[in-house]
């Protein structure tokens, strides 16, 4: 008998299994099928509800894909399906003088094919429409993870770039986000990360496979239909005990159209074919780990750079040579109120200028910065002993009796006033007292690098105390605390503890933390877009947080930002860490060259207007005036592909394709 309970079960089953995994396929009365997948160990991970669902505009009865038999096949068994006719079911029935549906005959059939890979159940599908009809959804996949086993308990659950829920916390809810921002159960798929969505639980994850940027369907030149992810953990939209990874049609077009179980009925033309494949995949672990043996499966996308590396560098050269330089002052810009002016010039032009030496652009950049050079040269002076400790004890000084740094939002952690205005005009983002990675793994690395100047071993196990609160921490948490929710999940958290884990297990033998160093290391993928749909160039784009800043003005699940995961490169290459080196296991040198190159899209040109200042509107007649070309900007629009907000200096993109070319 099978465990599942929502569903009829006629006695007749069959069972796909290795050594990973098992699939338990059971006919319902009315014919084939749904799935129990269960673990190699034999738990019951999640069910697969039914072989499809189309739900028609003028039928109130959603009509199953169903199957009469199953026949065998090498690799596993495919199911000849019709969609159920509700006309024929009622025949001999009470209901049938008085309820007359239009269709005798099924709208929908094809087949399903079901195959086992090593730890995964392929689900290949092919149909064809027997009808003109609209439809008001098209379930491909709906899988209940939990159900008939630990229901809506979970590690973790994640829907890359968009959703990342951890223990009680319900995927669309209000601790990071105020709505309608919070709802994020049918996304545009744009704010997908990548075709991928995971629920873990004791050890063990369940996740699910798709493409996202394949057609599933197209009637002549008329619409075409992608596949849409439907992420409910819990199980929020059918309010029932587990949590649900689905796949449907039609996609959503606008921003306007998320978030609707039942959407604007497409049309369905008569021999329109409609064809889907996806995987579900069983594994030990978290959503990450999950997130990363896919990654290893399908293998980091090649980079879609713009420029060359070369080009990319003289363009930046040029930008610090003509706009971004100000005769007496230094290299950078201003924006509206901001200064971003350095008498510092900027690390790479030096290589760049020994590696092009004979040109016009080096001799011009090599007297514009001798000067700056030897200013900085006479006013340099090195801490003594005394200060590095000083500076040390004060350190030391703000941490808690067990070993944590805390959020102190009136003294040191004053910066921007954000979270200021967002506790007294709507919601803290945080208290005083909380903490997070980010808070404590910035003053461990300080504590870290005092130790190695002065010998005192205090300031070392100062920092490992902190470091060790986060043992079992599974998402990276408190960067962006000026801004956003402290608790959101961040990517400038993630980067910065992976450079710091591995800094303390390479430099001082800490074993422990390689491990941890990867974990954090592979969270940056749950952030960074392993793809490209053909509408807006957002592969490598990366998100900082998954959540919004101050409740309201800015969705970070929407809009993209690339310099912290490019600050996060720099640091590392600051403290002699390769991120290859770090994690053998995937191709990160790929991924660093993909971010690097994807910053290419960002890089001001007045020519394109294709940016808007957003919060800074009296800079839009510098950007007129060419003044910001080169930078590179804040924010990244997923949905429309504009770029808006603050500018940054380019020079983060020279010191990442250095490491990029160091590395080749």
């Amino acid at each position: 008998m099978p465990e599942y309970k929502r569903a009829s079960f006629s006695g007749e089953s069959v069972v796909l299994e290795n050594e990973n995994i098992k699939v338990n396929v059971c006919k319902r009365i009315s014919g084939y099928g749904f799935a129990e997948i269960y673990s190699g160990e034999g738990r019951l991970l999640a069910v697969l509800d039914h072989f499809g669902e189309v739900k028609l505009r003028d039928q109130d009865i959603p009509m199953r894909l169903e199957a009469e038999k199953a026949e065998k096949t090498d690799d596993g068994y495919t199911f000849n399906v019709v969609s159920c006719t509700p006309a024929k079911r009622l025949e001999n029935t009470s209901f049938a003088p008085w309820i007359g549906y239009p269709f005798e005959n099924p709208v929908l059939h094809g087949t399903v094919k079901l195959k086992l890979e090593e730890k995964s159940l392929r689900v290949e599908t092919e149909l064809y429409s027997d009808y003109n009809v609209y439809a008001e959804y098209l379930r491909l996949l709906w899988l209940y993870c939990g159900e008939g086993s630990y229901g809506i308990a979970k590690t973790d659950a994640l829907l890359p770039g968009v959703d990342w829920p951890v223990g009680d916390e319900w995927s669309s809810g209000t601790d990071f986000f105020k709505d309608p921002w919070a709802d994020r159960r049918i996304p545009h798929p744009n704010k997908v990360a990548s075709p991928f969505m995971a629920v873990s639980h004791g050890g063990d994850c369940v996740s699910v496979e798709y493409s996202l940027d394949t057609p599933v369907t197209r009637w002549f030149n008329y619409n075409e239909y992608y596949a849409q992810p439907v992420f409910a953990a819990p199980n929020f939209i059918e309010r029932q005990n587990n949590s649900l990874l689905g796949v449907m049609i039609p996609d959503v077009k606008t921003e306007e159209q998320e978030n609707k179980p039942f959407a604007t009925p497409f049309e369905i033309h008569k021999g329109q074919r409609i064809t889907f494949s996806a995987a579900i995949t069983v594994g030990k672990g978290t959503s990450i780990d999950a997130l990363a043996d896919y990654v290893k499966r399908t293998g980091m996308p090649k980079p879609q750079p713009v420029y060359t590396p070369d080009e990319a560098l003289e363009r930046i050269a040029t930008a610090y040579n003509t706009n971004l330089y100000h005769e007496g002052k230094g290299f950078g810009y201003v924006q509206g109120r901001s200064v971003s002016i350095t008498q510092t010039p900027p690390a790479f032009m030096r290589r760049f200028i020994s590696e092009n030496p004979d040109t016009t652009l080096s001799a011009q950049l090599r007297e514009k910065i001798a000067a700056f050079y030897s200013t900085a040269a006479k006013t340099a002076s090195k801490p003594t002993k005394e200060d590095l400790c000083r500076r040390g004890d004060t350190i030391v000084s703000w941490q808690r009796n067990d070993g944590a740094f805390c959020f102190d939002p009136d003294g040191r952690h004053y910066g921007k006033d954000d979270f200021v205005v967002a506790r007294s005009f709507i919601d803290p983002m945080a208290h005083g007292g909380d903490t997070a990675l980010y808070l404590n793994t910035v003053p461990a690395l300080e504590l870290i690098g005092i130790y190695e100047k002065t010998g005192e071993k205090k300031y070392f196990d100062a920092a490992c105390k902190a470091l060790d609160l986060f043992s079992d921490a599974i998402r990276p948490e408190g960067g962006d605390y000026w801004e956003t929710p402290l608790h959101a999940p961040n990517l400038l958290a993630a980067g910065h503890a992976a450079n710091t884990y591995y800094y303390v297990y390479k430099n001082h033998g800490v074993e422990r933390y390689r491990e941890r160093a990867v974990h954090f290391l592979r969270t940056l993928l749950a952030f960074t877009h392993l793809r490209r749909p053909k509408n807006v160039p957002s592969l490598y784009n990366t998100k900082p947080c998954l959540c919004c800043s101050d409740w309201y003005f800015a969705n970070w699940v929407r809009d993209f930002v690339q310099w912290e995961v490019l600050h996060c490169i720099v640091h590392a290459k600051s403290l002699g860490i390769r991120w290859e080196e770090i994690d053998p296991g995937l191709d990160w040198l790929t991924y660093v060259e993909g971010v690097t190159t994807a910053t290419y899209n960002w890089m001001a040109d007045h020519k394109k207007n294709n940016w808007r200042p957003h919060n800074i509107p009296s800079s839009y007649p510098a950007y007129e005036r060419g003044e910001f070309d080169g930078c590179f900007s804040d924010t990244f629009n997923s949905v429309t592909g504009n770029t808006g907000g603050m500018f940054i200096h380019p020079s983060t993109i020279a010191d990442c394709i250095y490491y990029v070319k160091d590395a080749k």
